[in-house]
């Protein structure tokens, strides 16, 4: 397929520049993939739609404020934008600046910490920090608003750009989906008896890369750490086994467990990308734990093995995230639906609206 089979009209004002005031207040579209029938409703409806034979499966990486200035050795400004760390000293960034860093450059950052610059892995940069990376960006970062979002990060985004069971620190930008759901649709799915599960999918920034090839098998998809834990398996399993459903809540998610378990068909661990699927001695699963890396790109024509409706908010045309949601529940039933989010001013992107894909 084209990148261009992915194009859909946006008129700017829909795309999101603040949250709702209340996590749970936005908009829902139901979409079942089947008929391509479609429901407008509240995502406080999403309880409703789930039942105790059910289980939610969420992200709970944590988002670092990745974003820091700093000045080179030649006085010329430099932003910063954390990528990952790789250990407690060294991380791969992104650079923006008028010219490059060399090998060894030195950058002055905020609170007297220094940044070298080591070496490059394509277009990041490696840098050894005069202090340990995680915490230095907890204290004088801020938050990696996306690039569509016309405005500075404000205190309230350190809250409302991190869902409220975030705790694995490591993301730079938000598995989106989770940021509708707050304290009152945790009680309600409680109240039904819906069962929840995690997985741990550190996003990069390389999430809002463009596809930038016309031919989609040309495209060469970022690299995302995760961890799918024992306890999560053994859910996914026991709720498949009794006949009921697992509901991935965002994208992250459907790319961590579909990972996982192209690792389990592989055998001898390799998923589409990096990483090695722990051994249990089990008899053989539809899932078993993983902890690795990932560059899967799931297309249509993927057979999906583990998710059966997913949670997810609108996505950028020709974006890969858009690309996993057409594969879920079909391209034109999926562009009919964001055609009729359109008509129906649904709010777009990270702080937008959300769907229900079965």
């Amino acid at each position: 397929m084209q990148r261009t089979d992915f194009h859909f009209d946006l008129p700017r004002e829909l795309i999101a520049q603040r949250p709702t005031e209340e996590r749970s207040a936005s908009r829902l579209l139901v979409l079942d993939g089947a008929t391509g029938a479609l429901q407008d409703l509240q995502f406080r409806d999403l309880p409703s739609l789930l039942t105790a034979k059910d289980l939610l499966v969420f992200n709970d990486t944590r988002v670092v404020p990745a974003r820091v200035h700093g000045v080179k050795e030649s006085g010329g400004k430099i932003e910063i934008l954390l990528e990952r760390a790789l250990d407690s000293n060294t991380a791969l960034v992104h650079a923006r600046a008028s010219k490059g860093l060399k090998p060894g450059a030195s950058v002055a950052l905020p609170g007297g910490a220094t940044a070298r610059m080591m070496d490059r892995e394509g277009d990041l940069f490696r840098l050894q920090f005069s202090c340990e990376v995680l915490p230095y960006f907890e204290a004088h970062g801020a938050m990696p608003l996306p690039p569509y979002v016309d405005r500075a990060p404000d205190l309230a985004d350190r809250e409302r750009y991190q869902t409220v069971y975030a705790r694995e620190l490591g993301a730079v930008a938000a598995p989106t989906a989770g940021l509708h759901f707050d304290a009152e649709t945790f009680a309600a799915l409680e109240a039904r008896g819906v069962r929840h599960a995690f997985v741990t999918l550190h996003v990069g920034a390389g999430t809002f890369q463009p596809v930038r090839v016309e031919q989609l098998e040309r495209h060469v998809m970022h690299e995302e750490n995760l961890e799918v834990p024992q306890a999560t398996a053994d859910a996914v399993n026991a709720t498949r086994a009794a006949g009921g459903r697992v509901v991935a809540v965002g994208t992250t998610v459907v790319r961590s467990l579909e990972t996982a378990a192209a690792a389990v068909d592989a055998g001898a661990g390799r998923a589409s990308g990096a990483g090695v699927a722990a051994t249990t001695g089990a008899a053989p699963a539809l899932l078993r734990p993983y902890r690795g890396a990932t560059r899967m790109f799931i297309t249509p024509g993927h057979k999906f093995k583990v998710v059966d409706a997913m949670v997810t908010n609108f996505h950028l045309p020709e974006s890969t995230l858009l690309m996993l949601c057409a594969a879920f529940v079909g391209r034109d039933t999926l562009l009919a639906a964001y055609a009729h989010a359109v008509a129906a001013r649904y709010r777009f992107f990270s702080y937008g609206d959300a769907m229900l894909l079965t």
